[in-house]
């Protein structure tokens, strides 16, 4: 016999696609088993035993009728068999060989095809469906997106982060939104954890008692490997999600093998109903073998007709329910929208609102999926879900970043506060709350940071720096920050992505931020309202703004510094700095201002003024400035101004005048009049001599004149004897006078870069002057007396 495994190879598949076999399916597919057990049996007993008897008929020729056997069809087998009883003893004079070939020869020619090939029909037929059934697992296009999908859902299945997620968010669901809290922190004790997961267990026997026994009962926390391999899974889940909602193959493939088989099946109930009838017992066979057997006519008996007859009937009856399940697939293809697949139930009982639904080839195999077991679908919807994906990244997040890494990350920063700096991380970790001693976070290209209300254990936290780090701060920690945050800084590439909640720190001293306006807002400005921030004294914003911010008004009380970047961005309107009454120090950085802001000189209690980097050509309005009775530092520096103007006198409570880098080739004699100036910063200009005059500045510490192209240096200067830094580094200076025998207090003094050929051994009657303040080529250096070097060395 032929054995059945031998067509296991046209039907064989993985068993872990069975979960993509609906009922119908499975109700096919033992159908063709029992089809192709029909169609193997007839064939072995084709093969195995004789197919037809034949004996001649004795009616003279001129008698003989059209049908030798049709007299003995109404008599029945019985009858026809005792009529062969009375003709025995009649002499046929033929052999065995004669038989056989008669035999062969009327079951060639004298049998109906049907009934010939009936048990071969049988099998041809059942494999062509198992080819349908089967034929979407095998071909390329589609089994290698059902190989990943079966795959990914197994991973899925049994991840214990989806035992881990929807048994605590069935747990939140019940507790209520007062217990708001993340899930990584709701077991964070053996007691307590191990209660919380009893009765999430609980909850979950009660809307689920059919899966309790796949849920584990204990929920415990996962290990680090465990999280890796549940982000990697989510990973996965997404590129598959993009993959296969692209098209509807798997649809396509599925619809067109069920229409084929739904054609096939009435192709083969209509052929069979007509055929079925040719089954006989007995056949007549008339052939032209009278020189051979001298018979021509023969009454043959098909010796399986009356098992083919049954078989065929049993086969009709097996298509016919075969035919009935392609039917419904039909109806259950074409009724529902299976390209669409909605997770409504999933989200209303695991309170994971954010699973989205999904569609195409994916929507379609979640649909065969539930005709499974719809407990797949839910355990896979966790993996589509952000939030889950979220608290897996804090659950990683929390492993890697225990408390002591991260206090090893503590440090003082400029404010002199002990701060914890993250950069780059997925997430907040929750172990961040657990260092009370934090006084500063600052924390760089974090997504989407969501504090918890474990942020209330930072009982010391007074400065926070967000930067390109969108943040979300509940209602209770926003009432814990708003009057005990002093200091925060926040970058964003958009000024409109600062969160709101930022202004509604009452507490706030120092308001940093950098971000700019839209190319529509530029012009008009328009900040938030600052009127909440009661205590705000510091203000600093960097963006492309046309104008002052209106809004800057609402601090006018109190606001003492005033920082504007604007990034070379021509700042237009400056009218609202005259109502800052109690401003100390304004810096209009890259404002492309090419002349003085006539607001400024309102500016009664102004004390520093900062207009670096700006197109300052001319500065003729720094006689107003005598109105800024407070100035004491005026920074011009990185600008094009070519000259100052003698006025400059006029500014006789400046103590701090910074030049750098400008155009200047001469300084006016009159700035010598400036006689509470402690530092003077000419650097980086064109300087060629200094007026004499410098020396009245009696009080100069500070003097700064490198990288300029002076050759000598009036004597006169040295009267400053207060001088303590001299800076003369970069010049054309040939000589420096032994005058400088008179700073006594000097102890800071470069000359590298000058034509120097030697050192005045003077230098050592400077008594605040060491080796280590001395900047000057090494060779001038070892020229300088013994006695001098060693009095330098001392310490």
């Amino acid at each position: 016999m032929i054995p059945v495994a031998e067509f296991k190879q046209f039907t064989e598949q993985q068993p872990a696609f069975k979960v993509l076999k609906p009922w119908w399916d499975v109700l096919a597919e033992y159908l063709t088993v029992a089809m192709l057990m029909i169609g193997v049996f007839g064939c072995t007993l084709q093969v195995t035993q004789d197919k037809i008897i034949c004996l001649p008929s004795h009616e003279p020729r001129e008698n003989l009728s059209e049908a030798p056997c049709q007299q003995l069809l109404p008599q029945g087998v019985s009858e026809h068999m005792g009529g062969l009883r009375e003709l025995s003893g009649l002499k046929n004079n033929l052999d065995l060989q004669q038989y056989s070939f008669i035999n062969q020869l009327c079951y060639e020619t004298a049998l109906h095809w049907y009934a010939k090939y009936f048990p071969y029909l049988v099998v041809i037929h059942t494999l062509i469906f198992m080819v349908c059934t089967s034929f979407w697992f095998k071909f390329p296009g589609t089994s290698s997106k059902i190989e990943h999908f079966i795959s990914i859902l197994g991973k899925c299945f049994d991840s214990p982060w989806t035992t881990r997620a929807l048994s605590e968010v069935s747990g939140e669901n019940h507790k209520g939104p007062a217990a708001g809290r993340a899930m990584v922190t709701t077991v964070s004790a053996t007691g307590a954890g191990s209660g919380k997961a009893c009765e999430s267990e609980k909850e979950k026997v009660l809307v689920e008692p059919e899966k309790m026994v796949t849920e584990p009962p204990v929920v415990t926390l996962l290990d680090k490997k465990e999280g890796e391999q549940a982000k990697a899974l989510f990973e996965k889940v997404k590129k598959f999600r993009v993959h296969v909602e692209e098209g509807d193959i798997l649809y396509s493939m599925y619809i067109r093998q069920t229409v084929l088989k739904v054609c096939k099946f009435f192709a083969i109930l209509v052929y069979n109903l007509v055929y079925v009838e040719k089954i006989s017992f007995l056949v007549a066979c008339r052939v032209e073998t009278s020189e051979v057997t001298g018979y021509a006519s023969f009454c043959c008996n098909h010796t399986k007709a009356h098992l083919f007859s049954k078989l065929a009937f049993c086969y009709i009856s097996f298509v016919c329910v075969y035919g009935i399940t392609c039917l419904y697939t039909l109806y259950w293809l074409f009724h529902r929208p299976l390209k669409e697949y909605s997770f409504r139930s999933v989200r209303e009982e695991t309170g994971m609102n954010d699973i989205p639904d999904v569609k195409n080839d994916f929507a379609f195999m979640l649909h065969l999926i539930d005709q499974y077991d719809s407990l797949y679908s839910k355990r896979f919807a966790v993996f589509l879900s952000e939030v889950s994906e979220s608290r897996l990244k804090q659950l990683n997040l929390n492993h890697e970043w225990t408390p002591e890494k991260l206090r090893q990350k503590l440090q003082r920063n400029a404010r002199g506060r002990l701060e914890l700096a993250l950069c780059m991380l997925p997430g907040l970790p929750d172990t961040v709350f657990e260092l009370s001693e934090v006084e500063a976070l600052r924390l760089e290209a974090i997504c989407d940071i969501s504090f918890p209300p474990g942020l209330s254990q930072l009982v010391n936290l007074q400065e926070l720096s967000l930067l390109h780090s969108p943040a979300r701060l509940p209602f209770s920690s926003q009432i814990f920050l708003r009057d005990r945050l002093k200091v925060i800084c926040v970058k964003f590439e958009e000024l409109r992505e600062v969160p709101l909640w930022v202004f509604g720190l009452r507490g706030l001293e120092e308001l940093h931020l950098e971000g700019l306006f839209p190319p529509e807002m530029a012009r008009a400005a328009t900040l938030e309202s600052l009127r909440e921030l009661k205590q705000l004294k510091v203000l600093s914003l960097r963006s492309n703004a046309g104008k002052v911010p209106a809004s800057v008004t609402d601090v006018a009380g109190h606001l003492q510094r005033l920082s504007l970047h604007n990034d070379g961005a021509r700042l237009l309107a400056l009218n609202s700095l005259k109502k800052l009454a109690v401003l100390r120090e304004l810096e209009l950085v890259a404002c492309g201002l090419e002349r003085i802001p006539h607001a400024v000189f309102s500016l009664g209690a102004l004390q520093e003024l900062d207009l670096k980097d700006n197109h300052l050509r001319s500065i003729e309005e720094i006689l107003s400035f005598q109105h800024c009775r407070k100035l004491v530092t005026l920074r011009l520096w990185h600008n094009q101004i070519a000259y100052v103007p003698e006025h400059v006198r006029k500014l006789r409570g400046l103590e701090q005048l910074y030049l750098s880098h400008n155009k200047l080739e001469t300084l006016p004699p009159q700035l010598g009049q400036c006689f509470g100036l402690r530092l003077l910063d000419v650097s980086h200009n064109g300087l060629r001599s200094l007026p004499p005059e410098l020396g009245l500045l009696q009080n100069l510490q500070h003097l700064v004149l490198s990288y300029n192209a002076l050759e000598s240096l009036p004597d006169e200067m040295f009267f400053c004897q207060k001088l303590r830094t001299l800076l003369l580094g970069y010049n054309h200076l040939t000589q420096l006078s032994p005058h400088v025998a008179a700073l006594r207090t000097l102890s800071r003094l470069e000359l590298k870069g000058n034509r120097l050929e030697a050192l005045p051994e003077e230098l050592g009657d400077c008594k605040g002057l060491r080796k280590s303040g001395l900047l000057v080529e090494d060779t001038l250096y070892e020229g300088l007396p013994a006695e001098v070097r060693e009095k330098m060395e001392e310490e």
